[in-house]
């Protein structure tokens, strides 16, 4: 009988406890997923116009893409139950991916220069920086905030190479126009040069598992 007296406190529905890391969840796998969708758009055209222009400049663009396909992939397996990852290696892998998307330009501008590279005018890839240069600092912007709200280094390292994609769009494009107009060929592989110190301090915050001083 004293148990029928008992004071219990009211369980919380699971319903109510589950939505926000649902939906905080949900959020990641959207923005992930149209991460992924866009960088296998993006890195099939900037390699076919590196290819078809001779173009270091969207090499290392496309390169940058295939790194991002990596990185979007590392951060999305962190909210994926069975294979889930531990956000410090996530973290990780993101800072590596950065230091090698900086060693990827450094090799390839490098290369251009040396080599006294002169590509041809590439309407698929002055097409595809334009639309990079407009889509990746709104999925930048987003994931900066999703990582601040979660407090994830992951994230907020995606958003940065969403961010720096978005950089080098810009100079990709810059020197694919001076070479169109006014044939500058050297022009891309010197830009190309001023983003590689911000790789590699973003690399650098990403490995030490703090998130990025944009968050």
């Amino acid at each position: 009988m004293p148990e029928l007296f008992q004071i219990r406190t009211p369980a919380v529905p699971k319903s109510q406890t589950c939505v926000p890391v649902l939906h905080a969840a949900t959020a990641v796998f959207w923005l992930q997923g149209i991460t992924l969708i866009w960088m296998l758009v993006e890195t099939a055209v900037s390699l076919y116009a590196a290819v078809e222009a001779r173009s270091p400049a969207m090499l290392a663009f496309g390169s940058d893409s295939i790194v991002e396909l990596f990185s979007a992939s590392v951060v999305l397996l962190q909210f994926i139950p069975r294979v889930s990852i531990s956000e410090r290696i996530a973290s990780r892998t993101a800072g590596v991916l950065l230091f090698f998307l900086a060693l990827v330009v450094f090799i390839i501008a490098a290369l251009s220069l040396g080599l006294h590279l002169r590509p041809e005018t590439s309407c698929a890839g002055i097409g595809i920086t334009i639309a990079a240069l407009i889509a990746m600092p709104i999925l930048a912007e987003l994931k900066r905030r999703e990582a601040r709200r979660r407090n994830n280094p992951a994230l907020a390292a995606d958003a940065t190479q969403s961010a720096t994609c978005a950089y080098l769009a810009f100079i990709t494009l810059v020197g694919l126009s001076l070479n169109a107009i006014f044939h500058i060929a050297w022009f891309d592989s010197i830009a190309a040069f001023a983003a590689i110190p911000f790789l590699l301090k973003e690399s650098q915050v990403a490995w030490r598992g703090n998130p990025c001083g944009c968050c």
